[in-house]
């Protein structure tokens, strides 16, 4: 064999696991000294019984910012966030009172937005950026006058700090017009994805997969509905999520899957990771998201690193997520969010006709291999902070 022939055996043997450049890039920088920044979480951020995006995201860019610079010091705050009690808040306060002047801090946007008289006067002697997973208004479900005070709280931790840090174009123009931001002031940092192994399905078209906390903003009760209305196509649905966020809105949602009768094809099996969530992905023909409002969408690049095509509410940054394959494919289906109807009639579409699915697999494949990798998501948010002024901002 040549050293040409064997060069492309080892190309072709490796092929099912895509090469991420980004991530090698970790390999370029090895900082002679780290400079550090202190990360200020939510206290259930390791909590494997409520897993969430946000969650997840913190977990793993504290794990690869060093590779970037920076050594990273986490304090995890617990508390009712982002309206916390008393004792949750005074911990918050001494947390930041304990940090030396000039220290660079990165917050949680869910802990600090909801709080600006602790937040903001620290801006006068720290050094601040604030991570936002979700505007505090845009949760679905919330009182109208709690959400427009979240709003209100928000917009004044946020106007008062050098830098916030978004984790989607589309979060970016959201927070710059919603919030009346100066735009250089706020970054994109979206989240990466690990390739992993093509999920080799069920039978290729009929098992359903949806990962998502079991919440009004994800609207489950949205898929049930659609999924009551082609009870005659041969399909399952396993919804992966945490139970706890809100236990109504769970029995509701019990309670109309026994209403229509779909207690043997539809299974709240509860929060997953590991071996058993890899299980779940590696099963699943079709992603299906039927949520309301979003600034990325985690389950979707995680299921298209797995060649998963995916079905989803066009909302916020789900579409960026969805994305295009490098040759303009599309691995995804958009519908309507209030629109249980075309999420059924689209499910039919791809029950019925193997070229659709044929496109969207094919297409999921393509998008997997180009899906960068959560060293660049390491990658902006260091240099975010790395641009933060030299003297703390002066709150105005």
């Amino acid at each position: 064999m040549t050293d040409t022939t064997m060069e492309r055996a080892t190309r072709a043997a490796l092929d099912y696991v895509p090469v991420q450049h980004s991530a090698l890039k970790n390999a370029e920088i090895i900082p002679m000294s780290l400079r550090s920044v202190h990360f200020v979480l939510p206290g259930g951020v390791d909590d494997p019984t409520a897993p969430s995006g946000g969650n997840a995201y913190d977990r793993r860019v504290s794990l690869d910012l060093p590779g970037f610079g920076w050594q990273v010091h986490k304090h995890a705050v617990p508390g009712e966030w982002p309206r916390p009690a008393a004792a949750a808040r005074a911990e918050l306060a001494q947390t930041l009172r304990d940090l030396p002047d000039g220290t660079v801090v990165l917050l949680d946007g869910l802990v600090a937005c909801g709080v600006p008289e602790i937040v903001v006067p620290e801006a006068e002697r720290l050094r601040l950026a604030v991570l936002v997973h979700l505007p505090l208004g845009d949760e679905t479900g919330l009182d109208p006058a709690v959400a427009a005070e979240l709003d209100a709280r928000e917009r004044a931790v946020l106007r008062a700090v050098p830098a916030v840090v978004a984790t989607s174009d589309w979060a970016v123009r959201r927070l710059v017009s919603h919030h009346g931001l100066a735009p250089e002031r706020v970054h994109v940092a979206a989240p990466g994805a690990d390739i992993a192994p093509v999920a080799s399905g069920t039978d290729g078209v009929s098992r359903l997969l949806c990962v998502a906390a079991v919440t009004p903003r994800k609207g489950q009760h949205r898929l049930v509905e659609a999924l009551a209305g082609v009870t005659d196509l041969p399909w399952s649905c396993v919804c992966v999520g945490g139970l706890t966020q809100d236990p109504q809105y769970v029995a509701g949602l019990r309670m109309l899957i026994r209403k229509y009768g779909l207690e043997d094809r539809l299974h709240l099996v509860g929060p997953q990771s590991g071996a058993e969530l890899e299980a779940s992905y590696a099963a699943a023909d079709l992603m299906v998201l039927t949520s309301y409002a979003e600034t990325y969408g985690m389950a979707v690049t995680e299921a298209l690193a797995r060649g998963i095509p995916v079905m989803a509410t066009d909302v916020g940054g789900l579409p960026e997520a969805v994305g295009r394959a490098p040759d303009g494919g599309v691995p995804g289906i958009l519908v309507p969010p209030e629109d249980p109807a075309a999420l059924a009639a689209e499910l039919r579409g791809w029950f019925g006709e193997a070229d659709v699915r044929r496109r969207l697999k094919s297409a999921a494949r393509r998008r997997r291999a180009a899906l960068d990798g959560w060293a660049t998501t390491a990658r902006s948010l260091a240099g975010v902070l790395s641009r933060l002024p030299g003297e703390p901002r002066r709150a105005a």
